[in-house]
């Protein structure tokens, strides 16, 4: 593996994050507040450790990034952007501990939402934008924006694209890389100032609008009020929050065919087919559960605007679902495992990768009843290679896998087996709010370091889809073959 070539992206990537920093500077020094030092100082360690990355790996023997090598610069760019974008956290002191630093900002690129703040209003404007702009950042992916950027340093990164981006099968919307990378941030950029624009006028501060957008936009769910979205005691702004998390949760290759006007396309998608019945069915049951403890319009809102959160991974809430009924809290949580579509900015385990398992299974039985049969698994009418047929199911055992032993792990704890079991589902799936004390109302502070560390790293084995994130831990893979 060519080692000095991984080092030397990912301090292109530090040095990308360093310049980030500067929009929650400048918006701390617009409202003046004393988080300004720490934007300074990180920006300075960030931008430093960047350069001295990038220029002592000058002489990298390769421009080609192969598989390995794409795997390996996702993972530890991942790991490294967290490490030092938790620095304003802990450099301020408005969180006083690093390991909760780290928590929060790796849930904030990770786009889960999960928080370890109880009060969140008190923070400094700052590293409130910081917070929610960690999470639009994340959201379409840093490494998507650095694709764009790969021919102006003489690089190119298919592999790139694949171990970063979400979904089985990712794919070029424009025959170059850097123009599909583009064309993806020019669609994220105009849908989120879209969502500011809709926001403002339904009555909005500037500020709230922003960050509620790029927390949207990201399907991450980080409020900016201690009551999240329920804070603002607006149908209008919850409606149009809810209609732009299905709209983020949607593959964003369905707006370069409206662009393009490739009606048939959409229309015959089958991931979009899915995942509109899955919202539509999981809204009308919630809705009808939930019936006769508030008006139907209101149950109709809040049922929406929570399918909406989960089903997108965002995480937001409205209402303390919590006490809701068992039924409705069930669908809560297979919404988490579900996800949003590949190629979106939601997490889980994706619709296309559930509708290939249930083809899969279904194909299994047919071969049972007519043994001579050879029967196709067919997605928008073309037959799936059988590669990625089985890769689905390896994909789903690993993710089980994760969980379970994460949940093992985290109940040293003794919170409560619930507990437990849906802050790891939550952080898997990167959707934030679990049940019982993560629920909406609740927050993942009183868990110990240990257990903080473990969702973590569960956070962003959820974000880059379990593999990246493990082949870092896997010692034959940084050697040279």
């Amino acid at each position: 593996m060519n080692k000095l070539l991984v080092f030397r992206l990912a301090g292109f990537i530090l040095l990308l994050e360093a310049a980030a920093m500067c929009l929650p500077l400048a918006v701390s020094l617009v409202y003046q507040q004393y988080d300004y030092l720490a934007f300074l100082m990180s920006i300075g360690i960030t931008g430093s450790v960047g350069a001295i990355l990038w220029l002592l790996t000058r002489k990298s023997e390769k421009h080609n990034i192969y598989a390995r090598e794409g795997f390996m610069v996702v993972g530890l760019s991942w790991v490294l952007i967290s490490a030092f974008g938790a620095l304003p956290y802990y450099l301020s002191g408005a969180i006083p501990t690093y390991v909760d630093s780290l928590f929060e900002c790796i849930s904030g690129f990770s786009t889960t939402g999960a928080t370890i703040l109880r009060e969140i209003e008190t923070m400094p404007k700052g590293l409130l934008f910081w917070r929610s702009f960690t999470q639009w950042i994340g959201g379409m992916g840093v490494l998507i924006l650095f694709m764009a950027l790969l021919p102006t340093i003489g690089m190119r990164g298919q592999n790139l694209m694949k171990a970063e981006s979400p979904g089985p099968s990712p794919g070029k919307l424009v025959p170059r890389l850097a123009g599909t990378a583009k064309r993806l941030y020019a669609i994220y950029t105009g849908m989120t100032a879209v969502m500011v624009v809709a926001l403002l006028l339904a009555g909005q501060p500037f500020f709230d609008a922003l960050c509620n957008a790029f927390a949207t936009a990201g399907t991450g769910g980080f409020a900016i009020t201690n009551t999240s979205i329920g804070q603002y005691q607006s149908p209008a702004v919850e409606y149009i929050i809810a209609i732009f998390m299905l709209l983020f949760s949607v593959n964003f290759t369905m707006y370069h065919l409206v662009l393009t006007k490739k009606w048939l396309s959409i229309t015959s998608n089958t991931e979009l087919k899915y995942f509109g019945a899955i919202v539509f069915a999981a809204v009308m049951l919630i809705w009808i559960n939930i019936g006769s403890t508030v008006s139907y319009a209101e149950g109709f809102r809040h049922s929406l605007f929570q399918v909406a959160s989960i089903m997108s991974s965002s995480g937001f809430s409205t209402t303390d679902y919590n006490t809701w009924p068992d039924f409705s809290r069930f669908i809560l949580v297979a919404l988490m495992f579900v996800g949003a579509c590949g190629g979106s900015t939601g997490g889980g385990i994706k619709v296309s990768r559930i509708v290939i398992l249930f083809k899969s299974l279904h194909r299994e039985i047919k071969k049972i009843v007519h043994p001579r049969s050879v029967p196709i698994i067919r997605v928008d009418g073309k037959a799936l290679e059988e590669q990625i047929i089985a890769n689905v199911p390896l994909f789903f055992v690993a993710y089980i896998m994760v969980i379970a032993l994460s949940t093992l792990l985290i109940t040293w704890d003794n919170l409560g087996f619930t507990t437990s079991l849906t802050a790891v589902i939550a952080c898997v799936g990167n959707t934030g709010p679990g049940l019982d004390l993560v629920g909406p109302m609740g927050n993942y502070a009183m868990f110990s370091p240990f257990s903080k560390i473990v969702l973590s790293v569960c956070m962003l084995i959820g974000r880059l889809e379990v593999f990246p994130i493990l082949v870092l831990l896997v010692p034959t893979a940084w050697r040279r073959h």
